[in-house]
């Protein structure tokens, strides 16, 4: 059974939520009236954070299965909470400023990868 990698995948899906909710939050301190999708600078910080989730999303979650049945669920979900860590440290520097988001960008990527790569490479492996 997966149920490390089964509570990685919801705490990933609960943290998008609250970036959805951050947006809409956003939306009302900012007075940014939907349709708009830009308008102020911390508006536009919030919207990128929850899309910049959102893009990294299909990269993160079948890595992240293909990692736990190919190799571990103890691991899988191990690097997929460095992913929601990474995340979170995104979501925290991006919202103070631009420019700070590269630290967390860097962790979740390099989690996401490292989840990919484990997964690939198991299957080739299986393949041989």
């Amino acid at each position: 059974m997966y149920h490390l990698t089964a509570l990685v995948t919801l705490l990933a899906i609960a943290f998008y939520f609250f970036t959805c909710i951050n947006v809409a939050r956003s939306r009302d301190k900012t007075g940014v009236k939907v349709p708009a999708m830009s308008g102020h600078p911390d508006f536009d910080r919030a919207f990128r954070i929850q899309m910049n989730t959102l893009e990294w999303m299909p990269i993160f979650l079948p890595s992240l299965w293909l990692f736990a049945i190919y190799i571990s669920d103890a691991i899988a979900a191990g690097i997929g909470v460095v992913w929601i860590v990474g995340r979170i440290v995104y979501f925290i520097g991006y919202s103070q400023a631009a420019a700070k988001r590269s630290p967390g960008f860097a962790i979740q990527a390099l989690a996401a990868f490292a989840l990919w790569a484990g997964a690939i490479g198991a299957v080739v492996l299986r393949m041989v």
